[in-house]
C-alpha cells in the first residue's frame, strides 16, 4: 500500500493500507533470577530452560501452557540520533542472561484515538509504546530443540504504521501449541524513518535510507537464518507472510535480491503489489520536505536531532502537494511518493507483483487471497438508494446497477451495509487476480488461491469478513479474539482449518490437508479455497460481481 496520512484512524477503517507521542525512557533490563520451586508449578513460568542463546547473548523468555515466549529480542541496534536512515547495525553483545519477556517499542507512528468504539471493539487494537529503538522481535516455540518450520509475520499499516503486536489476533502461541511451528513477528523501521532518500544530503552511507524499512525486514529474516535454530526451527524452511501492508512488504521482499535464500514459502493477505516511485522522484520529495523544514541540502546533523512528528508532518504535507488525492483504497496503480518502498535499482530493482513476478523468487511456493467485505466501515451504513446512489457517482448507473444486482443475487443473506462493505473485497479479488496471473506465468513454484468469507456474528452479523477478519483464523486465535470470532465452534472450527492450511504450507509448500485437498490456481480456472463454515475449493467465487468491475 502507498502513500502517507496523517489521519490514521481514517486510514484503517477505510481499510487502506498505508505520531504524536512521547518517547519513553529506556528501561533497564534486569539480571536473571534464579530459578525457584515457584517455576514447576501452575501455567506461566520462567524457568532457567527457557534461556536460549542468540549469537549476540542468551535470552530468558518464559513458558506458558507448554510454549517457549521470547518477546523483545534485539535484531538491531537502535536506530535514532547517527543510526537515522542508516542500514541497521547488528546488536551489540551482552554476556549476561537478557530478560525478554515483553514486547519492545514500536517505531513512532500516529497513534489511534479509540473513537472508532465498534473497531476498537472488534479488532482489539493496542498501541504500545513507541522509540527509535524498535529492531526487535518476538518468538513462540513448543521447544527450544527440534528443527520446525518458521512462520515469519509482517504486521499490516501500509508502511506508515501498525506494530507485531498491534492486533491481539497476531499473538503467535496457539500456532506454536497446536501446530509443532516457530512463530515470529518483527518490529521494524516505518513511515519517514523508513524511507527517506539522503543520499544527496549524507553521501554514499546513505544509498539505502530510501528503502531503510525494507532492508529492516531482510536484517529480520537473516537473524531468523542465523539464531532460529536455538529456538528449535529450521532456518531452511522459513515463511514470510503478511496481511495488507504486510502483504506489500511480502511482495516487495519477494523482489528482494537480499532476500534469496532467506524465503522458502510466501503468503500474501489483502495486499501486495503497488507500483512503486523511481529514485529521482523520492529525491525530489526528499528536497522538497527538507525545504519545508527550513533545513539546508547538506545538514544532515539537523535530520538527526529533530523530532519524528515535525519531520512526519511535513512529508505528509509534501506527498499529498506531488500525489493530489487519494484513489480509490489499495495498492496506487499509479508511484505515488511517500511512505513507501522506491525502485532505486540497487534494493529494490523490480516492481513486484505489479509489473511481474520476479525471477529471485521463482522457485518459492505463493499463497494470495483476501476477505469478502474488505470495504468494512462501520461509520458507512447505507440504504440501498444511498449505495446506488455512491457507486453510481464512481462509476456510472449502468455498472452501478449491475454490481448491484449480481452482488445481491449471490447473497440473498447479505444486508445491505455488508453488500456495500464487498465492493472493496470484490476490487482486491481482481488485484489478487492480476498477482496469481504473474505468479502463474513463471512457471516455477506453484501459487495458491484463497476467499476468506466467514461471517462474524458480531455486532448483528453486518460487519461481515471485514479486513483484518482473517488473521485470528490463520493465527488459530478465536478465543482470544473472542470479541471479533465469538469464539463460537463454529469459529473454532474455521479457525483450525485455516490455521492448520497455513501451518501446512510453511512445512511443506503445499497447504492441504486431510479431507480438504488445495490445488494450485490459474488464471483461467481460478481454483479457489473458500473458507467459511463449510471451507471448499470454488472456481472463481464472486467472479460474475468481480468482472463487472473490470468491464
Amino acid at each position: 500500500m502507498t502513500g502517507p496520512t496523517v489521519d490514521r484512524r481514517r486510514a484503517m477503517l477505510a481499510s487502506i493500507a498505508t505520531g504524536a507521542g512521547l518517547m519513553l525512557p529506556a528501561i533497564g533490563r534486569a539480571r536473571a533470577a534464579p530459578a525457584s520451586s515457584a517455576s514447576r508449578t501452575g501455567t506461566c513460568s520462567t524457568p532457567q530452560s527457557a534461556i536460549a542463546r542468540t549469537q549476540y547473548g542468551p535470552v530468558r523468555g518464559y513458558v506458558s501452557d507448554g510454549v517457549y515466549t521470547f518477546k523483545g529480542v534485539p535484531y538491531g541496534e537502535d536506530t535514532g540520533g547517527e543510526n537515522r536512515w542508516l542500514p541497521a547495525k547488528p546488536p551489540q553483545r551482552w554476556t549476561e542472561t537478557r530478560d525478554t519477556l515483553s514486547y519492545g517499542a514500536n517505531c513512532p507512528q500516529t497513534l489511534h484515538d479509540f473513537s472508532a468504539v465498534e473497531h476498537t471493539f472488534l479488532q482489539q487494537w493496542t498501541d504500545g509504546f513507541i522509540s527509535e529503538d524498535m529492531l526487535k522481535l518476538n518468538v513462540w516455540t513448543p521447544s527450544l530443540s527440534g528443527k520446525r518450520p518458521v512462520m515469519v509475520y509482517f504486521h499490516g499499516g501500509g508502511f506508515a504504521f501498525g506494530s507485531s503486536y498491534e492486533l491481539a489476533s497476531h499473538d503467535g502461541a496457539q500456532m506454536a501449541r497446536h501446530h509443532d511451528v516457530v512463530q515470529v513477528s518483527i518490529n521494524h523501521r516505518l513511515n519517514v524513518l523508513g524511507f527517506l532518500d539522503l543520499t544527496e544530503v549524507g553521501g554514499a552511507a546513505y544509498d539505502e535510507s530510501v528503502n531503510v524499512s525494507m532492508t529492516d525486514c531482510v536484517a529480520a529474516l537473516r537473524w531468523v537464518q542465523e539464531n532460529i535454530a536455538r529456538f528449535g526451527g529450521d532456518p531452511d524452511t522459513v515463511m514470510i507472510y503478511g496481511q495488507s501492508g504486510g502483504g506489500s512488504k511480502v511482495t516487495t521482499l519477494l523482489g528482494m535480491a537480499t532476500g534469496k535464500g532467506l524465503i522458502h514459502r510466501a503468503a500474501v493477505q489483502s495486499g501486495g503489489g503497488g507500483s512503486l516511485p523511481t529514485t529521482e522522484q523520492s529525491r525530489d520529495f526528499s528536497r522538497r520536505v527538507l525545504r519545508e523544514l527550513n533545513i539546508g541540502p547538506k545538514d544532515l546533523g539537523a535530520l538527526q536531532r529533530i523530532a519524528w512528528k515535525p519531520l512526519f508532518e511535513a512529508g505528509n504535507k509534501v506527498a499529498t502537494e506531488i500525489n493530489g488525492p487519494r484513489g480509490p483504497m489499495g495498492p496506487s496503480l499509479t508511484p505515488r511518493v511517500g511512505w513507501n518502498p522506491t525502485l532505486d535499482g540497487k534494493v529494490i530493482d523490480v516492481r513486484s507483483y505489479s509489473d511481474v513476478a520476479p525471477e529471485v523468487s521463482r522457485d518459492v511456493p505463493v499463497m494470495i487471497g483476501n476477505v469478502s467485505e474488505e470495504g468494512m466501515r462501520w461509520g458507512y451504513n447505507p440504504s440501498e438508494a444511498q449505495w446506488r446512489t455512491d457507486l453510481t457517482t464512481q462509476m456510472g448507473g449502468d455498472k452501478a446497477g449491475r454490481l448491484i444486482a449480481a452482488m445481491k443475487q449471490a447473497h440473498p443473506e447479505k444486508a445491505v451495509w455488508t453488500l456495500a462493505y464487498g465492493v472493496q473485497g470484490l476490487q482486491n479479488r481482481n488485484r489478487v487476480q492480476d498477482m496469481v496471473r504473474l505468479k502463474h506465468a513463471q512457471r516455477g513454484a506453484p501459487v495458491y488461491q484463497y476467499l476468506f468469507q466467514w461471517q462474524s456474528p458480531q455486532l448483528g452479523g453486518v460487519a461481515g469478513a471485514w479486513h483484518t477478519a482473517d488473521l485470528a483464523f490463520c493465527f488459530d486465535n478465536t478465543a482470544l479474539c473472542d470479541q471479533g470470532t465469538g469464539n463460537t465452534p463454529e469459529a473454532q472450527r474455521v479457525a483450525r482449518t485455516m490455521s492448520t492450511a497455513w501451518a501446512n504450507f510453511a512445512r511443506t509448500g503445499n497447504p492441504s490437508q486431510p479431507g480438504l485437498a488445495w490445488t494450485p490456481t490459474d488464471p483461467q480456472r481460478c481454483q479457489t479455497m473458500v473458507f467459511d463454515t463449510t471451507s471448499r475449493m470454488v472456481d472463481d467465487p464472486e467472479g460474475a460481481a468481480r468482472r463487472i468491475l473490470l468491464s
